[in-house]
């Protein structure tokens, strides 16, 4: 892979600003044009010296690029596709950031762009938007799928896949309608019912509040990502409207089952619904959190480089601080902080807080 002479990026929001800023960081010399509708992004792309030019439209700056990155939100990227057409040559590569993967390949299939594309998708994020809040570890040690045109020759995937890792990122391959789906069920769907069971909360309160009022621990815990861009979300749920239709149409008939075991006092069923779902949750990497309960979580950046992760935990046990678990997020989609610090009660999460802060480090608290 040759270090890219040029890079274009289509919006310049967190995920945009983020990979701008990693390109940056590890290409210096590599130059950076950007479009945005947001003036104060590009303002502060310049600001910050990430961007090199900045335009107001999609013009002849976007010429000779080896890459062009599509971080608009997902309905707009299918429409900024068709304003490519004069910056083609045979080693460009055009990419995106969206969630949802089918929409943009079949408007690339109805383009003729498929020897261009690549899809994108970096599982990093958080609840804040914008350049403002873009950082150039947002995808470090991150996974960010891939998923190539069937028309893209193997080249282009292989050199997109060394130029994502030497970005700290850990490219993982799929095809575009499996990612539609595992994304649907994993992070989708966990959205939705996120969404709906605070709004259901809000509409079955008491006049009162005492639900708000109480609402703390698990249910905090499990509706944070409700705080979301209603926008963004609106348009993955229209985007991915016929997975998340069938997935949802399966999970609502398992709650479905639920009430039916429920209403007829089904013990060995209602057990079997909670340890199933505990030893599963135990499996997943980043230790479980058993049944829902406080955690006391700890969330930091810190630079991949060698005795990082040593010298945040020598801090933590030269102050009498004892860790539970510690350990890297490689999904942080709409999580802050690359190392989660997991504690065994409040005071020790406080206190690790305020001391990591002392050293100067970035440090995120749930």
């Amino acid at each position: 892979m040759k270090n890219p002479s040029k890079v274009g990026f289509i919006g310049l929001g967190l995920i945009g600003g983020s990979i701008a800023k990693a390109i940056r960081q590890y290409y210096p010399d590599t130059k950076i044009v950007a479009f945005d509708k947001n003036k104060e992004s590009l303002a502060l792309a310049v600001n910050e010296s990430i961007t090199d030019e900045i335009c107001t439209s999609i013009d002849d700056s976007f010429l000779h690029c080896d890459y062009i990155f599509l971080c608009a939100p997902v309905a707009f990227n299918t429409a900024y596709l068709r304003q490519l057409e004069p910056f083609l040559h045979p080693d460009l590569i055009i990419t995106d950031v969206g969630s949802v993967k089918t929409s943009i390949h079949e408007e690339v299939d109805l383009l003729h762009l498929g020897k261009y594309f690549i899809g994108g998708h970096p599982m990093a994020g958080s609840e804040k938007s914008g350049f403002c809040n873009a950082k150039a570890m947002l995808i470090e040690n991150a996974y960010f799928i891939l998923t190539p045109s069937s028309e893209i020759s193997d080249g282009k995937v292989a050199d997109y896949k060394e130029f994502v890792q030497s970005l700290k990122a850990l490219p993982v391959i799929l095809d575009y309608k499996e990612h539609d789906r595992i994304t649907g069920t994993i992070s989708h769907l966990p959205h939705i019912i996120a969404a709906t069971l605070v709004n259901f909360v809000k509409d079955t309160d008491t006049k009162n509040e005492w639900m708000k009022r109480l609402a703390a621990g698990g249910f905090k815990d499990i509706t944070r990502i409700a705080s979301s861009s209603p926008t963004m979300w609106q348009h993955i749920c229209l985007k991915n409207r016929a997975n998340i239709s069938e997935i949802l149409g399966q999970y609502i008939a398992s709650l479905s089952q639920v009430k039916y075991d429920i209403d007829q006092s089904l013990e060995e069923a209602i057990y079997d619904l909670f340890e199933s779902s505990k030893n599963y949750r135990n499996s997943i990497p980043d230790a479980s959190l058993g049944p829902i309960k406080k955690v006391f979580a700890v969330y930091c950046d810190i630079v991949d480089e060698t005795g990082g992760i040593a010298t945040i935990a020598t801090i933590l046990a030269s102050n009498n601080i004892s860790l539970k678990n510690i350990g890297i997020i490689h999904n942080r989609e709409f999580e802050e902080g690359v190392l989660r610090m997991e504690f065994y009660d409040e005071l020790s999460s406080v206190k690790a807080a305020n001391l990591l802060r002392k050293y100067r480090y970035i440090v995120y608290e749930r």
